[in-house]
Order: structure tokens, then C-alpha cells, then sequence
């Protein structure tokens, strides 16, 4: 098989997998009212923070944002403050996707049917956590979601959040695949940038939420998958310049 043969699929989950963002934002919502912070961020105010990667990275900006005279000696007091935020909002994400209120997004589950009846590889490069990943395709794939993916990289694993590339470089080791063998799924900048950093072609379905971002450098921008199948996407990708420097491009990656 070509050292450039399309091998492997690797997801992103929020915005990517399934349209996760409104349910994350309320759930934020949900954990300032539980601790009577006072706090409620909108859809506009969301949308500017989801520019930093990481939820419990997310709450921090904002909150030494809004209150920029905090000490650094009440630095460790309000990291267990913003563990404790993310614990509650994690719970109320988790109890709103078993309810059913988020799905995954239009082709995804059948593209990754086509590529596992294929001989695809597939593999999860997300900056969410675990419990995250495992409610969202539990209920969408059944409790043996698991045994789809032959590797998973997240917040547990990959402490360098998008647009570093490390969970892309560690979804690349453990599949033991080059970037010319593998397309990334991503929805946002931030996604595009730590993909491509890894020299990975990306396939991009934006959300509301990321719609103003820059993809110039993509691969393709769909709207969502459903129009998409495993053929179209080997045209793509046998057609795409990804090849020429992606070992230079990985090894600044990874200096």
C-alpha cells in the first residue's frame, strides 16, 4: 500500500462529531448559577472564548479577564474554584446529552460506517475530556463505541491544547501512520492550525459558532457530511499538496 494511501480518519468532537457548543454553554451557565458567581455568558460572549481551547482553561481567561487584579496568592484557591466549576458543568453536559438534547451532526455516522466497512483506521484528537467523548457516542453508538476507534487523545492525555498539534502527533504514534496517510475532521481555527501543524489535510464542517473563522488553508469546508462519501473523499485527498513537506512541516512540529 502507497505511503500516501488514505488510512486513517481522526475526529474532533465538539462542533466536529456532533454540535455540541449550546449544550456546553448552558451547562457553564448551569455551574456559575450552582456557585453563585453571578455569571452568565451568551451566545456572542461564547463565541469569543471558544477561542481558547480547554474548558477549565476557558473559565480562567474569563475569569481573570473580568477580574484582572487577582493575586497570585489566591492562585490556588481559584484553581480549585474552576475545577469545581468544570465538575458541575461536566455533569450538566453529560445529563443534557443522555437526555438526548445533542445528536451527532448530519453524515458523521455513516461515514465512519463506510470507512470501518473499508478498512479505514479511525481515531479521536479532541481537547474535551474523557467523560465528554464517552456520553456523546455512547448514546450515539452504543456502550461498544469504543471498539470503532483505534486510538483517543483528549484533555487526559494531551495537556497541550489546540492549536499545538500534540494530540494530532500522539493520534499519529499510536496509529503508527505518517500525516500523508491520515485526514483530519475539524469545525474551528484553532482545530485547523494544530491539524495542519501536524501536516494533516483537513476536512472542515464549521458550526454557528466558528462560521467567521479562517480556513483558507483546509482541505475542503462542507457545510456538514451528509453529502459526502468515502469515494469523493479519496479524490480529495489523493489530489491534495499535503505531501510536499509534511515530514518538514512535522518535524518543526514536534521541535
Amino acid at each position: 500500500m502507497s505511503a500516501n494511501t488514505l488510512q486513517a480518519l481522526i475526529f474532533d468532537v465538539d462542533g466536529t462529531l456532533a454540535d455540541t457548543e449550546s449544550a456546553h454553554l448552558a451547562a457553564f451557565n448551569h455551574a456559575f448559577a450552582e456557585l453563585g458567581l453571578g455569571w452568565a455568558w451568551d451566545e456572542a460572549l461564547y463565541t469569543e472564548l471558544l477561542n481558547i481551547s480547554g474548558g477549565k482553561e476557558r473559565i480562567l481567561h474569563y475569569w481573570k479577564t473580568a477580574q484582572p487584579a487577582l493575586r497570585e496568592l489566591e492562585a490556588m484557591a481559584l484553581q480549585d474554584t474552576v475545577n469545581r466549576l468544570h465538575e458541575i458543568k461536566t455533569a450538566a453536559y453529560e445529563s443534557a446529552v443522555n437526555s438526548g438534547a445533542v445528536g451527532l451532526r448530519p453524515g458523521v455516522l455513516r461515514l465512519i460506517n463506510e470507512a470501518l466497512a473499508q478498512g479505514l483506521q479511525l481515531a479521536i484528537a479532541t481537547t474535551t475530556s474523557p467523560v465528554n467523548i464517552a456520553a456523546l457516542l455512547r448514546r450515539a453508538m452504543g456502550s461498544d463505541w469504543r471498539l470503532n476507534f483505534s486510538a483517543i487523545g483528549d484533555a487526559s492525555s494531551a495537556p497541550l491544547k489546540k492549536p499545538h498539534p500534540q494530540v494530532y502527533l500522539q493520534m499519529l504514534a499510536a496509529l503508527q501512520l505518517s500525516s500523508a496517510q491520515c485526514l483530519a475532521f475539524e469545525d474551528s481555527s484553532n482545530g485547523l492550525r494544530a491539524a495542519a501543524a501536524a501536516g494533516l489535510a483537513t476536512v472542515i464542517t464549521p458550526t454557528r459558532y466558528t462560521a467567521q473563522h479562517d480556513f483558507s488553508s483546509a482541505m475542503q469546508v462542507l457545510p456538514d457530511l451528509s453529502q459526502l462519501d468515502l469515494a469523493q473523499l479519496r479524490l480529495w485527498f489523493e489530489a491534495s499538496p499535503r505531501t510536499a513537506g509534511v515530514a518538514a512541516t512535522s518535524a518543526r512540529a514536534e521541535h
